[in-house]
């Protein structure tokens, strides 16, 4: 899966970006070329002036399978599976043949139109091996996450046109980013209002890191929960599409 969005959606976090920026990396139009090439049987969809997105179905670990659905102009990339999928079926109301990906839309749907719960603790929800993509077209909103563990490969970078690029297969992130690229930090969940947090320590702010390669170039930074750096809680939340997750 690829997904690339403009910065009016999805704003790269401090440090994602590396001083060696110039060495590489390709705009979007090339890299979605180069992964519809490289994948077979490959869907792009263009987002417009919000970006675009990518998914295949070839190559992937049977034990992580990949997942792709629409509902209400609502677009969902889900990879590796939910354990507590029964309940969270029960708890949003969904049929038996509902799938990881329906659920992760209906939990959006219900943290933007209700927000019975913060963000946080709907990701936390989920237990079981996974990494999602999702945007909301009505809004231009984006809403993406991995599992506590970093079981599913997942990956995120900056591009040459400062876009943000997120994919499970690091070499399209590499071809894409340069060496503006890490791993998505294992815990943790992005969304356009609200940024990079940690699901896990919600009321914590996120460090960069800085992180070397082999050759010893800086590349883009790894994450980690400041154990010291407390957030405000005293925003109170409004209830909208533009604002569903600027709450923890």
């Amino acid at each position: 899966m690829l997904a690339v969005f403009d910065r009016s959606v999805a704003k790269s976090p401090e440090g994602l970006r590396s001083p060696a920026a110039a060495e590489g990396g390709v705009g979007l139009g090339p890299l979605m070329e180069h992964f519809a090439s490289a994948h077979e049987g490959a869907v792009t969809l263009g987002l417009g002036a919000s970006g675009a997105i990518a998914y295949s179905a070839a190559k992937q670990n049977p034990l992580l399978p990949r997942s792709f659905g629409v509902v209400d102009d609502i677009f969902c990339m889900f990879q590796g599976h939910i354990e507590n999928i029964t309940l969270l079926k029960q708890q949003y109301g969904l049929g038996k043949s509902a799938n990881e990906v329906i659920i992760v839309i209906e939990a959006y749907r219900t943290l933007r139109d209700r927000g019975p719960f913060p963000a946080s603790q709907v990701v936390r929800d989920l237990n079981g091996k996974f990494a999602f993509i999702l945007f909301d077209n009505s809004s231009g909103s984006t809403f993406i996450a991995a599992d506590a563990d970093g079981n599913v490969p997942f990956f995120w970078g900056v591009n040459s046109e400062d876009r943000l690029v997120l994919s499970d297969d690091v070499e399209i992130i590499k071809k894409g980013c340069g060496k503006s690229f890490a791993p998505f930090p294992k815990g943790c969940f992005f969304t356009t209002s609200g940024g990079l947090q940690s699901f896990e320590h919600p009321m914590n702010e996120l460090k960069p890191m800085p992180r070397v390669d082999s050759q010893g170039q800086v590349c883009g930074s790894t994450y980690k929960v400041d154990v010291q750096a407390k957030k405000d809680s005293g925003i109170p939340r409004v209830d909208s599409a533009a604002n569903w997750s600027s709450q923890y």
